[in-house]
Order: structure tokens, then sequence, then C-alpha cells
């Protein structure tokens, strides 16, 4: 699979239970998982790679999904993200497969970027 800069790559839920909530959604799409431990299960994209992935919290609200787009340049998009008005609450970070930063658009969605390098 091919990352598109600046597009929806990924997305995660937080779940209060992750074990009760990969079971659902094993059950009710038939969505595989890839095991990162007690604090994430990744999401397999069928033909491979990840499409989302899911983390324990303790009070997820409705609308809690985060949208996170690639970027094959990640300190370019943070610089991108501050010029065009929005607010960085995660600076960026590794994650396993990357680094990533965190933003708030100025309507207040948190949204997030990532990258391979």
């Amino acid at each position: 699979m091919e990352h598109q800069h600046n597009t929806i790559d990924y997305i995660e839920f937080p779940v209060r239970d992750l074990a009760e909530a990969r079971r659902f959604y094993e059950r009710a799409f038939g969505w595989t998982f890839n095991e990162y431990g007690p604090d994430y299960a990744g999401i397999r994209r069928p033909g491979g790679g990840e499409m989302g992935g899911m983390h324990p919290d303790p009070s997820p609200q409705p609308g809690g999904l985060l949208v996170i787009l690639y970027s094959s340049d990640l300190g370019a998009s943070v610089a991108a993200v501050r010029a065009a008005g929005g607010t960085i609450v995660k600076e960026p970070f590794p994650f396993p497969g990357g680094r990533r930063f965190h933003f708030r658009d100025p309507n207040g969605h948190e949204l997030a970027v990532w990258s391979e390098k």
C-alpha cells in the first residue's frame, strides 16, 4: 500500500474495553487486528497494512474518533498547520511505524498527521 500526502490515512477509536471492542468488530464486520499489547490493537486493512486502530479510554465520547493524515514531510506539515491557524497539541513524537503530531483546527477538531520518517 502506498500512502498519499495530505489524505486521510488512518482512524483511531477510543474504547472503554479493548477486548470487548475487538470482539464486536470481529463479529460485526470480520475485522482482524495486529497486536501491540494491552493498550493498542491495529485494524488490519484487507490486502495488507492497517486502516485504523483502537486504544483504551475510560470515557470515550461520541465523535471521539481520531482522523490521521499521512505526510511525506512531517516538519513541513507542522509548519503548514501552524501557518494555517491550527494549534499543535502534541508535538511530533515516535510511535510504532514512524512519527506523528496532533493538532486542533480552528473549530476545535483534533486530528493527527504521521510519517514513516
